[in-house]
């Protein structure tokens, strides 16, 4: 245990996702350490980004604008939605270049463990915008857990009386995966999706 402020940083950074007491402790250290300039920017950035970055307005995504890059793009096609929990989700799919369409970012799943239901998403927001907009599929790419799993169970009932395609995206075996390492549900999945190779 430190005492005073040091104790103070080290907690507060153990506070972030994915952050442990060790990493904590690091960072807290690595600051201690470093130039002030390094430090005075750091400290710049975190106010900046609290007062610049806010949600698009159409998908939910983070921007430094009313409208995100991908929603004020007009090369995007905008009857393509990909309704997915979090904006890094988007970062990550985007990064494959196969999808062409705009996003719509739920701000999390459903998760009644955690107290978090249909109403604490940005689904009635994506219901507002499917009803405003000629859509020709909506495909949910929800993490492939137990509360990504129940979240896209829950959109696909909502999407019922829709006459719209919706789909799922396909999950499986990664790419230089190793059989015996996959677990059930996993496996399972990849038996699912099977295709052809003809």
């Amino acid at each position: 245990m430190y005492e005073g402020i040091i104790q103070d940083l080290i907690e507060e950074f153990g506070r972030l996702p994915g952050i442990g007491p060790k990493s904590a402790q690091r960072i807290t250290f690595h600051i201690v350490q470093s130039q002030s300039a390094d430090v005075s920017r750091l400290a710049e950035l975190l106010s900046t980004v609290r007062e610049r970055v806010q949600f698009c307005v159409q998908c939910g995504n983070v921007s430094e604008q009313e409208f995100c890059s991908i929603c004020r793009d007009p090369r995007r096609d905008s009857t393509l939605i990909c309704v997915v929990e979090e904006p890094k989700d988007v970062v990550a799919i985007e990064r494959t270049l196969q999808f062409r369409g705009l996003y719509h970012v739920l701000g999390g799943a459903i998760s009644p463990i955690d107290g978090i239901g249909p109403d604490n998403l940005n689904i009635a927001s994506l219901m507002r915008r499917l009803a405003d907009t000629e859509v020709s599929e909506i495909i949910l790419a929800t993490d492939p857990n137990l509360e990504g799993e129940a979240t896209a169970a829950y959109l696909s009932r909502l999407f019922k009386s829709m006459d719209v395609p919706v789909s799922r995206l396909a999950s499986g075996l990664p790419v230089g995966g190793d059989l015996e390492f996959a677990d059930e549900v996993t496996l399972g999945r990849a038996f699912e999706g099977r295709r052809s190779i003809d």
